[in-house]
C-alpha cells in the first residue's frame, strides 16, 4: 500500500479490490473573489430593514445561508446586546453624502479603500445613502 499523496491506494474488502484517489474537500466557487465586509461597516438589512455594524464572523456549521466564502455569516451589531446572524446577499452597506462607505472610528482615506473594494464585488444597487 503507498500512502504518498495522489497515489492510488488498493484495498482488500472481502476479496474484492478496491481502487481510491485521495478526496479534495469541495467548496462553493464564487464567480469572483470574496471580499470581507471589514468589522465596524455600518449596514442595513435589505428585508427587515435593521440598521447596525458589522461585528466579525462567525462560522456555521450547517444551515443553507452562507457568504460566499461558503461557511460563515456576518454578526450583525443592532444595538447593544443584540446581534443578528446575516448573509452578504442580505445587506446594503450604508454610504454618505460622499458615497464612502461609512465605518465606526474610521478616516477618510481608509473608508475610500473600503469603498472601492465593495464596489469591485457588489452591485451598485447594494450601496444606500443613510437617510
Amino acid at each position: 500500500m503507498n500512502n504518498r499523496s495522489g497515489s492510488t491506494l488498493l484495498n482488500r474488502l472481502q476479496g474484492e479490490i478496491m481502487t481510491t484517489k485521495p478526496i479534495k474537500p469541495v467548496h462553493p466557487r464564487p464567480d469572483t473573489a470574496w471580499v470581507r465586509i471589514p468589522d465596524g461597516t455600518k449596514v442595513k438589512h435589505r428585508h427587515e430593514g435593521h440598521i447596525g455594524f458589522i461585528d466579525g464572523l462567525t462560522e456555521i456549521v450547517s444551515g443553507p445561508n452562507r457568504n460566499p466564502d461558503g461557511k460563515t455569516q456576518y454578526r450583525m451589531n443592532i444595538g447593544a446586546p443584540d446581534r443578528q446572524l446575516v448573509t452578504e446577499s442580505d445587506l446594503s452597506i450604508l454610504i454618505d453624502d460622499e458615497d464612502l462607505v461609512i465605518m465606526l472610528r474610521q478616516k477618510a482615506p481608509y473608508r475610500r479603500a473600503v469603498t472601492q473594494s465593495l464596489h469591485s464585488v457588489l452591485a451598485p444597487d447594494r450601496f444606500v445613502k443613510l437617510d
